[in-house]
């Protein structure tokens, strides 16, 4: 139902963001050919992932963690697949990738708690408690922190949905990590 566009279909006020994906990836993503339709939410989206990636106070890994962490909770097939290629990039431990394609907690703990903490800011929608964030500070992890688990989380509301709205085919290079939600799996 959506459209893949590129820079001969797409509306003029996507292109330079379309410009920015091909620089950033070598290649135009299928997310950012749907992205495109809408020049807004392709600028909200390119503008949040930039911030969640070069901006906030996590390492590479970190960020990846929590982007990973979203795509798991929203089952989103395209994103889980391109996060595990970047997170296999940045040479990110293989047992850290699996946990997280899996749902499964994290042996290293801080990565857990920011594991975690995302996770439950999903589930309950933002109401964690004053127990919950304590939790996430105590890992090491500080309340500007906490707040940019929110800029991330926003950046993959985005694509996410995006990518259940419009079945977004994987790229090539991602075929290798393609991933189906373990609960999908077992039905």
């Amino acid at each position: 139902m959506f459209t893949y566009h590129d820079e001969t279909t797409a509306p003029a006020a996507s292109l330079p963001h379309i410009a920015g994906a091909r620089a950033m990836f070598g290649f135009l993503p299928n997310l950012h050919k749907v992205l495109a339709e809408s020049p807004a939410a392709h600028e909200a989206y390119s503008t949040l992932y930039k911030l969640a990636t070069e901006k906030t106070g996590f390492t590479p890994i970190e960020a990846q963690v929590v982007l990973m962490t979203s795509n798991f909770h929203n089952r989103c097939h395209y994103c889980m697949a391109g996060h595990s290629l970047i997170m296999s990039m940045l040479k990110a431990p293989q047992d850290v990738i699996d946990a997280l394609r899996e749902g499964r907690p994290i042996a290293d703990p801080k990565l857990e708690a920011l594991r975690r903490f995302a996770s439950q800011l999903l589930e309950q929608r933002g109401h964690v408690g004053d127990d919950t964030l304590q939790a996430f500070l105590d890992a090491g992890y500080t309340r500007a922190q906490a707040l940019d688990v929110l800029v991330c989380l926003s950046a993959k509301l985005i694509s996410n949905f995006t990518n259940a709205l419009a079945h977004t085919e994987l790229d090539v290079p991602m075929k290798a990590m393609e991933w189906t939600h373990p609960h999908v799996s077992a039905v």
